[in-house]
C-alpha cells in the first residue's frame, strides 16, 4: 500500500534547496551540456547573471570561480567568462608570431610571453626573427609569412606594420596570403587600416589588445581631476589605430568635463597656458619630460605628464612617470583563447577583445608627498 502526500502540500524541488551559487552552477552546466554555450563561447556577463538569477554579484562571482576551478570555463580579466575549449584542440598545435616590431616594442614582447605562458595549453610558437632595419622590415615580414605557410602552422598572431612607407600594402598582402592558405589570423594590439582591407577580409579578422580609448580617457581624466584645465596631447603624425583610439579618449574626456581640446604642438615652444600633457605612449612621454626638464620646466609643478604602457623604464625616469598599464599577460591569454575559438569555429562571429588598462599614479602628475617614508611608486590607482 502506498501513501500519497496531501494534494495541497507544496513540492520543493532539489534545485530550490541548493544554495544560490550552486543553482547557478547547475543551470550553467546544464546549458553548456545541451550545447547552448559551445566550447569557446562567451557566457553572459556577471551583471546579466545577477539580473537573471536575482542575486548578488558576490554570489555570481563564486559560481563562476567554482566553474573555473573544475575546468569548465576560463575567465579573462576585462573580457568575461568563456566555455573551455575541448582539450583535443589544445594539443599539438603550432602557431606563428608575425610581429615585425618584436624586440623593439616592449608591450608586444610581453603580450607574446602571455601567449606562450597561457595556462592549460599545449602548443608551440614559432618566434620569427625581426629585422630592425625599416627598409627591410616589410620584406622580412613577407618572408616570415611564407615560412609559416610552408610549415602549415595552425594559426598566426599578427601585429600589422604601422609606420613603413608601404605598410598598408604589405599588411593586405600578408593577410591575403594567410587567408588563401586557410590559416586563421588573430591581430595583436591594432587593426589593419580599414581602407586597405576588403570588406570580406575585415569580417574575418579577430583582434585582441588594450582598450586604447579607455587608456586615453583615463589618463586625461586623471589630469583633469588634479585641476588641469588646459591639457595637450602628444603623439606621432600617423593614422595608426592605437594613436587614433587614445586621442579619441583624450578628446572625449575633455568634452565630458567641458574643457577645450588643445592643438598638437611642439612642446619646446608650448603655450604657457598648457598645464599638462597626455602622451600616446611612455617613450613619447620620456622624450617630452627630458625636453621640458632641459628647458628648466618643472615636472609636475609647471607641467604634468601622463603616458600609456607602463614600460619598464617608466618608474626610473628623472621624474617617475604616471601611466596607464597595459594588461599584457591577459591580452596574450585572451589572444590564444581567441585563436583556439577561431580554429574550433572558423565561420563564427568575429571577436574583438579590448582589455582595460590600469592607471598607475607616480610623481609626474603630482607634487611628491612630504618625506614620510612613503614610496610614491607604490601608490597605484586601480
Amino acid at each position: 500500500m502506498t501513501s500519497c502526500a496531501p494534494a495541497n502540500k507544496p513540492v520543493i524541488s532539489d534545485l530550490a534547496m541548493l544554495p544560490k551559487y550552486k543553482q547557478i552552477i547547475d543551470e550553467l552546466q546544464a546549458e553548456i551540456s545541451r550545447g547552448r554555450f559551445k566550447p569557446g563561447a562567451k557566457l553572459p556577463s556577471e551583471a546579466a547573471l545577477v539580473k537573471r538569477f536575482d542575486t548578488s554579484r558576490i554570489t555570481v562571482g563564486r559560481a563562476l570561480r567554482e566553474l573555473q576551478a573544475v575546468g569548465i570555463i576560463d575567465r579573462v580579466a576585462g573580457s568575461g567568462s568563456f566555455v573551455r575549449l575541448q582539450e583535443g584542440l589544445r594539443e599539438g598545435l603550432v602557431f606563428g608570431l608575425l610581429i615585425p616590431d618584436l624586440g623593439e616594442v616592449e608591450v608586444l614582447d610581453a603580450i607574446c610571453r602571455g601567449i606562450a605562458n597561457a595556462p592549460g595549453s599545449d602548443h608551440a610558437l614559432l618566434w620569427g626573427h625581426a629585422n630592425h632595419d625599416k627598409e627591410l622590415k616589410e620584406q622580412r615580414a613577407l618572408e616570415l609569412c611564407a615560412q609559416f605557410i610552408r610549415r602549415k602552422v595552425s594559426g598566426v598572431f599578427f601585429a600589422p606594420l604601422e609606420f613603413e612607407l608601404t605598410a598598408d600594402k604589405t599588411n593586405r598582402k600578408i593577410i591575403g596570403l594567410l587567408q588563401d592558405a586557410n590559416i586563421p589570423v588573430v591581430l595583436l594590439d591594432r587593426r589593419v587600416a580599414q581602407r586597405t582591407v576588403q570588406r570580406h577580409e575585415r569580417s574575418r579578422l579577430d583582434m585582441v589588445g588594450i582598450n586604447n580609448w579607455q587608456a586615453g580617457y583615463l589618463a586625461t581624466e586623471h589630469l583633469i581631476k588634479l585641476g588641469a584645465k588646459h591639457i595637450g596631447f602628444l603623439g606621432y603624425h600617423a593614422a595608426a589605430s592605437t594613436i587614433a583610439g587614445r586621442m579619441a579618449g583624450y578628446r572625449d574626456a575633455l568634452r565630458d568635463y567641458g574643457l577645450p581640446v588643445e592643438p598638437m604642438e611642439n612642446p619646446s615652444a608650448r603655450s604657457a597656458s598648457l598645464e599638462a600633457f597626455v602622451c600616446v605612449n611612455d617613450l613619447v612621454a620620456a622624450w617630452l619630460m627630458q625636453s621640458l626638464l632641459k628647458a628648466g620646466t618643472n615636472v609636475p609643478g609647471d607641467v604634468g605628464i601622463a603616458g600609456v604602457d607602463d614600460s619598464s623604464f617608466s618608474s626610473f625616469l628623472p621624474v617617475p612617470l604616471t601611466t596607464v598599464r597595459q594588461p599584457c599577460r591577459e591580452i596574450g591569454e585572451a589572444a590564444l583563447r581567441t585563436m583556439l575559438d577561431r580554429i574550433d569555429r572558423p565561420k563564427g562571429p568575429t571577436r574583438e577583445l579590448l582589455l582595460d588598462g590600469q592607471l598607475i599614479v607616480r610623481n609626474s602628475t603630482r607634487v611628491p608627498p612630504d618625506t614620510d617614508g612613503t614610496d610614491p611608486d607604490k601608490l597605484e590607482s586601480k
